[in-house]
C-alpha cells in the first residue's frame, strides 16, 4: 500500500506540472504580441509528431523493465517512461488549448519541410523511431540482451528526437514550447551519454 501511495503522489505531481505548463503556455499564448498557432505551424507540428516519437519511447521503456532486473537500466528506463509521458500530456493539452487536431493528414516532419523523409515503413514514423519488428523483438529478450538492444534503441529514437526538437527551437514561436524543446534537446543529449557508457559497460555500443 505504500508503493502505491508514492506512485500516485508522483502520478498528481506529474498532472500539476503539465496543468501547469500548460497554463504557462495559454498566458505566452494570450499576450498581445502573439497569436494562436495554425494547425499547419511548426507549433503544432512538432506538438504533433513528438507526442508520437514519444509514446514509443514509453512504450520501449516500459518494455525492458519487464525484461530485465538490472537497477541502473530499470531506473533509466523509469526515468525517461515518465518524463516522456509528462511532456506528451503537455503537448496534447496545448493542442487542445489551441483547438488544433491531434492528427493531420500531413505526412510526419511536414512543418520542418522534411515531410518526406519518413515513410512510415514497418511502422517506423519518424527519424529515429523503432520498426514494429525490433519492437516485437525487444519483447522477446530478456536480461543483458534486452539491456542492450533497448539502449540502442533508446540512442537511435533520442538522436531522432533531439533533430525534432531543435527543429522547433528554430521554427516554433511560441515561447514556453521553444524552451521545453530546448530542453528535451539537453536532457537527451545528456542520456546518449550516459547510454553509451552503460553500453560500454557491457561490451556493446550504439549501432551505426
Amino acid at each position: 500500500m505504500r508503493h502505491v501511495g508514492w506512485i500516485a503522489g508522483a502520478a498528481a505531481a506529474v498532472l500539476v506540472a503539465a496543468g501547469a505548463i500548460t497554463y504557462a503556455v495559454a498566458e505566452d499564448g494570450g499576450s498581445s504580441d502573439t497569436t494562436t498557432p495554425s494547425a499547419d505551424s511548426a507549433d503544432a507540428g512538432f506538438a504533433r509528431d513528438m507526442a508520437v516519437h514519444h509514446q514509443q519511447a514509453v512504450e520501449m521503456s516500459y518494455i525492458v523493465r519487464d525484461r530485465t532486473k538490472d537497477v541502473e537500466v530499470r531506473r533509466l528506463a523509469y526515468d525517461i517512461a515518465q518524463t516522456q509521458a509528462n511532456q506528451r500530456g503537455m503537448l496534447l493539452g496545448w493542442l487542445d488549448l489551441w483547438d488544433l487536431p491531434k492528427v493531420s493528414s500531413d505526412a510526419p516532419m511536414t512543418w520542418m519541410g522534411m515531410g518526406d523523409m519518413a515513410s512510415g515503413k514497418d511502422g517506423s514514423l519518424m527519424p529515429g523511431m523503432a520498426t514494429n519488428t525490433e519492437m516485437k523483438k525487444l519483447n522477446t529478450l530478456s536480461g543483458k540482451q534486452a539491456e542492450i538492444f533497448y539502449l540502442q534503441l533508446m540512442t537511435d529514437h533520442h538522436k531522432g528526437g533531439i533533430h525534432m526538437a531543435e527543429g522547433c527551437v528554430e521554427k516554433c514561436e511560441v515561447g514556453v514550447e521553444k524552451k521545453l524543446a530546448q530542453g528535451m534537446v539537453d536532457a537527451q543529449q545528456s542520456e546518449i551519454k550516459l547510454m553509451a557508457d552503460m553500453l560500454k559497460a557491457r561490451g556493446a555500443k550504439a549501432r551505426d
